[in-house]
């Protein structure tokens, strides 16, 4: 429809023929009276009986003005009737007049001149319930003023989807004025929106009625045309009175803050969520190359496509790691998690490879400066200054790299390394949002890598300890074929109170040492150490067994109260026999060809350190092919099983004399040392063998 309400065809031409009447005279229930020049009723509708109540036949010939009128206001009826008939000139206004049931009501009057072919004069009376047309007009004006005065955008559209009308809003938001929409089909108005998904939206309201709520349309349009907008469109169908479809009712709300907001509101979410991951998922375990790892894949895919975490060499190796402006950047690559195999990864440095990068190289500025290095769309120029070599630099192109940042890992002031960060498949370049949660992850990691570093180093420390306080290789001994093991426990607080000791004597008896210091770490180590000394001393006296534990329990007790348990055998291959004694710890086992293999059966005794207790020996058969196994509780103890138990499974599986004791001792620490024991583990196996 044109801006008057007139039909158009597609072309914009006035339409021909009939058209579907409008509603509003229904309404309005206009009645129609024709009185001629004396005042006379002489056409009356069926409006009118029904507005004033008297049919067309107690109506048709009365004076209208004694049928409908008061006395007291015949005076001024007449006088009105009088001035329509002779000057011609129409007037309106509302009337009381009396109803039929002899209520009086207020009627909305429009009195007018009326000339026939034969010169005749009429008056016609067109009359409404003044209610009813006060209550439309309040209804046309409430309309009107809120159009006017909406917030939102607002726009009728007819049957064939072109502008009726336009409010101001909708006229800014569209950057055209009024003039320009009327007529006009949407996507001549605004062609840089997607016209199709909003008229499929309006012929849907048209032909089902329902309405379409909230629908989100972004674009451009010429009132801000270097800016993306959100706007949020309703729809609404409009029916007259009848039933008749007038057209669609548009209502258009920017929402572009609503949803930045809701965009920063969600980004701030993830952030938190990714946080809250990071703090359950890094730093599980004290190894350091697990830790960079864990880092890398909470990096992954929720931060970046591709995610490296590198330390200066020097940190890991336990030097100063700052850098001079001129100074190359030496990495020792910990983790590299990639979104999926492309060639960003093979432009990385592998795990465990040592990197060097020239003083030009954006992750050598990371670390150098302590400050994040971003570069949210890379360009060809800046490939050189990312990638460790120009073969890499081809490859991270061909990746389809368009975002880079790298962040430092600072933990206690120390830079420690950098986690780098890449974008190839997510298409939206890293932003100051990023920023803030790729440092925030890192400030996080880079203390647990810190922990981990300083537990590797402790932990080396103290293996090193324990490794140097233990023979390297059992000596060669007369009569006795002998393998052990030593297994490190798997924290540093662990490590260091398991011993053995295979001491050669004179006239080829041979000692034989298994003890284990209560306590870990170490000082647990030292106090080994020191016990293994007093072994040896006290075992070159040829002491028995017994009496040597006595002067061992005795050390033992000056040593800051240490406890330790020891069970000491000393074998003489003339006699075929070993003598053992037994301070709290696990009996060895025997055995024996052709014969189950046997815990041995000793007084227990009391560790090591408790002090006044005299220990017993016990004197055992063995024999040639006879083998004595010693070993400390790590080997058998597990949290979910007896002790008992396990000593069975161990026993099961010393069936084979046959085979070679470092097989043996490689099957008994496989199948027995369980992962959730954290204690270190000493073994020594001996066989006795002809002189």
């Amino acid at each position: 429809m044109s801006a008057a309400g007139t039909p158009v065809t597609e072309g914009g031409e006035p339409a021909r023929g009939p058209v579907p009447p409008g509603g509003l005279l229904d309404v309005l229930g206009v009645a129609s009276v024709v009185l001629d020049a004396e005042g006379r009723i002489v056409l009356w509708s069926p409006q009118a009986e029904e507005l004033f109540g008297y049919t067309a036949a107690e109506a048709l010939g009365q004076y209208a003005a004694r049928l409908m009128v008061h006395e007291r206001h015949m005076q001024l009826v007449g006088k009105l009737f009088s001035d329509v008939m002779i000057t011609g000139h129409s007037w309106a206004g509302a009337f009381p007049v009396r109803h039929k049931d002899g209520s009086t009501r207020l009627v909305e009057f429009r009195n007018m001149r009326l000339l026939d072919a034969r010169g005749r004069v009429y008056a016609l009376g067109l009359a409404a319930d003044q209610p009813t047309v006060r209550r439309l007009e309040q209804d046309v004006a409430l309309s009107e003023r809120m159009v006017a005065q909406s917030p939102a955008g607002l726009a009728v559209l007819d049957t064939e989807l072109r502008f009726v009308s336009v409010n101001p809003v909708l006229e800014r938001i569209y950057g055209r004025p009024a003039a320009e929409h009327i007529g006009r089909r949407v996507a001549e108005v605004v062609p840089e929106l997607d016209t199709a998904r909003l008229d499929a939206g309006a012929r849907r309201v048209l032909e089902t009625g329902t309405p379409l709520i909230d629908d989100t349309i972004v674009g451009r349009t010429p009132a801000d045309p270097d800016t993306d907008h959100y706007w949020a469109v309703s729809m609404y169908r409009l029916d007259d009175a009848t039933g008749h479809v007038l057209g669609v009712a548009c209502q258009v709300a920017d929402i572009t803050e609503q949803h930045r907001a809701s965009v920063e509101a969600e980004v701030a979410r993830r952030r938190l969520a990714v946080i809250a991951d990071a703090s359950t998922r890094i730093g599980t375990t004290l190894d350091l190359e697990r830790t960079a790892r864990e880092l890398a894949e909470v990096a992954v895919p929720e931060l970046a496509d591709v995610a490296a975490v590198d330390l200066l060499d020097a940190v890991v190796e336990g030097r100063p790691s700052s850098l001079g402006p001129a100074e190359a950047a030496v990495f020792r690559a910990l983790a590299l998690r990639p979104e999926d195999d492309s060639d960003a990864v093979r432009a990385a440095d592998p795990p465990g490879r040592i990197a060097w990068y020239p003083p030009d190289r954006l992750v050598t500025e990371c670390v150098r400066t302590g400050e994040a290095v971003l570069v949210p769309r890379v360009k060809g120029e800046d490939l050189p200054r990312i990638a460790r070599s120009p073969e890499a630099a081809v490859l991270l192109e061909r990746a389809g790299l368009h975002s880079y940042l790298a962040v430092p890992l600072i933990a206690r002031g120390e830079v420690l390394g950098a986690l780098d960060l890449k974008r190839t498949r997510n298409a939206r370049p890293f932003d100051t949002d990023d920023v803030l949660l790729a440092r925030e992850l890192a400030a996080r990691a880079a203390v647990q890598i810190d922990n981990a570093r300083w537990y590797q180093d402790a932990r080396n420390t103290a293996l090193t300890l324990q490794r140097s306080l233990l023979p390297s290789s059992p000596p060669v001994t007369t009569g006795l074929e002998v393998a052990s093991r030593y297994q490190p426990a798997g924290a540093t607080s662990e490590v260091g109170g398991d011993w053995f000791d295979v001491i050669p004597l004179e006239g080829g008896r041979t000692a034989l040492v298994v003890g284990d210091v209560m306590g870990s770490g170490i000082g647990a180590a030292a106090t080994m150490g020191r016990l293994r000394t007093v072994t040896a001393t006290l075992a070159a006296l040829g002491l028995d067994p017994a009496a040597l534990l006595e002067h061992l329990d005795k050390t033992t007790s000056a040593l800051d109260h240490s406890i330790a348990t020891c069970v000491y055998v000393l074998y003489d291959p003339r006699l075929r026999q070993c003598r053992i004694a037994n301070a709290g710890h696990l009996p060895p086992a025997r055995v024996r060809p052709g014969r189950p293999p046997e815990l041995l059966d000793l007084p227990t005794g009391v560790p090591l350190g408790v002090g006044g207790v005299s220990f017993s020996t016990v004197t055992v058969d063995f024999a040639p092919g006879d083998e004595l196994v010693l070993y400390t509780d790590g080997l058998v103890e597990t949290r979910h099983h007896s002790l008992d138990e396990r000593l069975d499974v161990m026993l099961s599986l010393l069936t084979d004399p046959a085979l070679p004791l470092q097989e043996t001792c490689d099957l008994l620490l496989s199948t027995l040392h369980h992962p959730d024991n954290h204690d270190d583990v000493a073994l020594l196996i001996a066989r006795a063998k002809e002189c």
